[in-house]
């Protein structure tokens, strides 16, 4: 009984782990990105689940190599990076400077907080890995909600945490240039509309 009692503990920490790291493939969250609108719906099971206001590339839309502009159509997350690192937590080539800055900290436009790492899963995306594209937090939190980004899809610090806990690896997010339809965003929960237009 105690080995089998240890076993089945064992078992628990491991998928705990595995979640944790987010190494648990996810079939129940998609995202849709709007770059009409700036705003970002997570589906849970099919329902939208919340909303968030987000910021993408500056330059436009598209995947060509060197041109700066977010990728459109369907991607999954490929690589969570940063769990368990503070909000403000700077990245340098993916990896944890140990800086950690204030939100509009003058002057400064780095990677932080967390990166969720987006893989193209159409042709008209298929360079979106290489080039780098994620989601992820913004120090620049005075911007979000306009289209200032060089590719990638920029979040506040407290909304990319509750998105890099909610969702897992090869989760879809479509990214079109369309708005939202209003049977979505009109049945996202109220409290999520409300954070959502508190925040722009």
């Amino acid at each position: 009984m105690p080995s089998f009692s240890l076993a089945h503990l064992h078992a628990a920490v491991l998928f705990v782990a595995l979640l944790l790291s987010g190494c648990v493939t996810d079939n129940r969250h998609r995202m849709v990105v709007s770059v009409a609108d700036q705003k970002m719906i997570v589906l849970r099971d099919g329902q939208p689940f919340t909303m968030y206001p987000i910021s993408t590339s500056k330059f436009g839309v598209g995947d060509t190599p060197g041109s700066y502009a977010t990728p459109l159509g369907v991607l999954r997350v490929k690589e969570k990076i940063g769990h368990g690192l503070p909000p403000g937590s700077v990245f340098k080539s993916r990896q944890p400077t140990g800086e950690v800055l204030v939100i509009d900290a003058p002057g400064r436009d780095p990677i932080v907080t967390r990166i969720l790492w987006l893989e193209g899963l159409d042709n008209k995306n298929r360079n979106a890995y290489r080039r780098y594209i994620y989601i992820h937090g913004t120090p620049e939190e005075r911007n979000i909600g306009k289209r200032v980004s060089y590719g990638c899809i920029r979040m506040k610090s407290k909304d990319v945490i509750e998105l890099f806990n909610t969702v897992g690896l090869n989760s879809k997010i479509l990214i079109t240039p369309n708005p939202l339809p209003p049977t979505l965003t009109m049945a996202v929960p109220q409290r999520d509309s409300q954070n959502l237009s508190s925040s722009r």
